[in-house]
């Protein structure tokens, strides 16, 4: 791995957002913590409020020694179904970061495969800062594209729901179809399909 240099004691904290939602990318995220600069207050991102996570998401962005953003895109997640679409994502943001951490701490209980050992912390966001801080700066980049999208597509709702099965989403789906960013192997997506290709 050319470029590539192991540095003893270095952990990575992983996570990833939007296995859930309907469209768009899964996004993850890789985060090694500052041991000098601890940042107070980390928790899972689902737990903070919008403004909190743009805060916190600024701070880990600038305090961290290193971050990297992965992602999985909709035909990806449709190829390979959204749980190795997720590993996908999570080693790509491994292999973003310039250095190989000596070790990485996924939230959840599954491990991508990684030039590294590898531990799975089920509710890791919560307890482990690094991860907390991954899932947040995965969040917020999800979030944004999300608020991009719904410029692009108004009707749709993206704005307020992220991408989420909303009951806004699945009425939007019906009336409007399904967009290019829809992950068409998701049950509600090819329902909508069905139905408009019937019409």
């Amino acid at each position: 791995m050319d470029g590539y240099s192991a540095r003893p004691g270095l952990v990575a904290g992983v996570d990833e957002v939007g296995r859930g939602p309907l469209v768009g990318a899964v996004v993850a995220a890789a985060v090694i913590l500052d041991p000098a600069r601890p940042i107070d207050g980390l928790t899972d991102s689902k737990k903070l409020s919008e403004k909190k996570r743009q805060y916190y998401s600024a701070i880990i962005r600038e305090q961290a020694l290193y971050w990297a953003i992965g992602r999985a895109e909709p035909d990806e997640i449709d190829t390979i179904n959204i749980l190795h679409a997720s590993m996908l994502a999570m080693q790509r943001a491994i292999a973003k970061l310039p250095i190989i951490p000596t070790h990485a701490l996924v939230d959840g209980n599954r491990c991508p495969q990684l030039p590294c050992t590898v531990e799975a912390i089920v509710k890791g966001d919560l307890t482990v800062p690094a991860i907390s801080a991954a899932s947040i700066i995965a969040k917020v980049v999800r979030d944004e594209e999300m608020l991009l999208l719904d410029k692009q597509f108004p009707e749709y709702g993206f704005a307020r729901h992220k991408g989420y099965p909303t009951r806004e989403h699945l009425a939007a789906l019906r009336q409007y179809g399904v967009i290019q960013q829809h992950r068409r192997s998701f049950a509600p997506v090819r329902l909508a399909m069905a139905d408009h290709a019937a019409v």
